[in-house]
């Protein structure tokens, strides 16, 4: 049979594809969206018919598109749209002024939301921190969140609007704050966070301004894939309408929320419904997410020894399973019937002992299932212990890396001043899970914990640990930098597979879909600081230049 005429043939680049049957090339063609042949210059201009555009690179550099393995997109771009915003490294008295500023802007009851605060501002916010805010403005529901976006600071208007005024019942997952008489204090972690979530909840109309707006963002980024880790049936439908106005130029999967921050569990029947109804062809649904454990500054991630005493934490009645948000025989069957249905499971765990339960489940599924095909994927693994860094390999698990706390920025306090320094240095471990052939997936958790979803810094501080950026000084674990070959395939290849597409994207090879960016030239030949200014002269979808500087 003659070979297909080209659409278009890109001809005198440096094109690193990723396929280790063909790692370098100079040249590409294109036909239907899809790459037609990788191969020299002479070779592909062979393949040139009539028609046919030609693109001449001039010795830049192409490489696959991608992937963003867990960012909450929608709710970055709102944060960025209809949200008080003041950036992670802003004093108390500036989120204070900016939320008074957008409380006087608004209507007297419409919802102030935002943030986000660092835990070192606690002692300012004073005793009751919900008084502070009520001097902002008792006339607006104000919710203001943490950098890690598990904890609220609420005004006492928002308080009673979200059911929680007076002596507050316990939310079951949750932590409430309390005053000495057991009223709120207008601190709230985890599940307790649910109410005050449902009081500022956007808009279909804004969340269609903001599928458009994170889109942008992301293809400019270099991004043509991603997952969404948090998906209610709010965030699918608004997905799912961007998917068919041809509007969202990304590869997309959604992992629907299960169980975990959040009271009560979401049935399988609804489930089932949600994956069903919106599913669309770059909208990807068979995922499902749960919550094991909450973070760090707030106390509620669940290690095996104990926090320091020195950070205020009652050592003496530590129990590492108390900050589960599921109890582990529970937990175990949920995986184990989520991977019969074909769901794949994005578990959050930070401490050590919820990435043990998350693996333990992960063993039980494969126990009572069998070999499934699905690589179920432990969140975030900010502490992996030592005893579990084979058993990602052993059971097919992904460890997904996020967020960017492997560098130096304005959590590190926060977490050196609950943890320690020593306990820092085993944050992300990228070369010990590497050396256990784990296989890894690189995400920044944009906008929990992560100002940005700029991928570029994140990949200069994994090969340095350090902030290139120069905001913050220091590193953070520096025996855990890997090299940019060893980093690559978790933007790439690895981030395919976690959105089951390693057939369709992922790298530059024949049959797949034309996925892919310019840079001006070589990574390799990049600094680390120029790294983590790179930006892409041009981003491909399915052939389509969805972004060009």
């Amino acid at each position: 049979m003659p070979h297909p005429i080209p659409d278009e043939i890109l001809t005198g680049g440096r094109l690193l594809t990723m396929d280790p049957h063909q790692p370098l090339a100079s040249a590409m063609a294109l036909a239907g969206g899809r790459i037609l042949a990788v191969g020299t210059d002479a070779e592909i201009e062979a393949l040139t018919g009539a028609g046919t555009k030609h693109t001449r690179l001039h010795g830049r550099h192409i490489m696959p598109g991608l992937v963003e393995s867990h960012t909450h997109a929608l709710w970055g771009a709102c944060r960025d749209l209809f949200d008080v915003y003041v950036g992670y490294s802003a004093s108390l008295a500036e989120l204070i002024k900016a939320t008074r500023t957008r409380a006087a802007s608004l209507p007297e009851g419409t919802p102030v939301s935002g943030g986000p605060w660092r835990h070192e501002m606690r002692t300012e916010m004073g005793a009751r921190p919900r008084n502070l805010l009520d001097d902002v403005s008792r006339a607006h529901p104000i919710v203001l969140f943490d950098t890690s976006q598990h904890l609220a600071w609420a005004n006492s208007l928002a308080i009673e609007k979200a059911g929680l005024g007076g002596v507050p019942d316990d939310i079951k997952g949750g932590v409430i704050e309390r005053n000495e008489d057991g009223t709120a204090s207008g601190i709230f972690a985890e599940a307790a966070t649910s109410p005050l979530r449902a009081l500022t909840a956007y808009t279909d109309v804004q969340m269609a301004e903001a599928a458009r707006k994170f889109t942008r963002y992301f293809n400019a980024l270099g991004f043509t894939a991603f997952k969404e880790p948090m998906a209610y049936e709010p965030e699918l439908r608004a997905y799912h309408a961007a998917d068919q106005r041809g509007e969202m130029t990304l590869h997309a999967a959604a992992h629907i929320v299960k169980a975990g921050i959040a009271a009560g569990h979401v049935s399988y029947t609804e489930m089932e419904r949600l994956r069903t109804t919106f599913r669309s062809e770059n909208l990807r649904t068979d995922y499902a997410k749960l919550f094991l454990d909450g973070v760090a500054p707030g106390f509620t991630a669940s290690f095996a020894e104990p926090y320091l005493a020195s950070s205020g934490y009652d050592v003496a009645n530590h129990t590492p399973d108390a900050t589960l948000l599921i109890d582990p025989a529970e937990h175990a069957a949920i995986v184990t019937e989520l991977d019969a249905r074909g769901f794949t499971v994005k578990m959050h765990a930070v401490g050590d002992n919820a990435i043990a339960k998350g693996l333990d489940a992960i063993a039980a599924a494969r126990a009572a299932n069998g070999p499934s095909g699905l690589r179920h994927e432990i969140a975030h693994c900010t502490f992996v212990s030592d005893a579990d860094l084979a058993r990602f390999a052993a059971l097919g698990a992904v460890a997904e890396m996020s967020p960017k706390l492997w560098y130096p920025n304005a959590a590190t306090p926060a977490q050196t001043a609950v943890l320690g320094k020593k306990r820092l240095e085993k944050c992300h471990r990228f070369a010990d899970l590497l050396a256990a052939k784990a296989e890894m997936t690189y995400a920044s958790d944009w906008p929990a914990s992560a100002p940005d979803a700029n991928p570029w810094t994140g990949l200069a501080g994994m090969l340095t640990r350090r902030d290139v950026t120069g905001q913050f000084g220091g590193t953070v674990g520096p025996a855990q930098a890997i090299s940019l070959a060893q980093a690559l395939p978790l933007f790439t290849l690895q981030g395919a597979r976690s959105l089951r597409m390693e057939a369709e994207t992922g790298s530059l090879t024949a049959g797949k879909w034309a996925d892919f960016i310019t840079l001006p030239k070589l990574l390799s030949e990049m600094t680390p600081e120029e790294i983590g200014a790179c930006a892409p002269l041009q981003t491909r979808w399915k052939g389509r230049i969805v972004y060009e500087d």
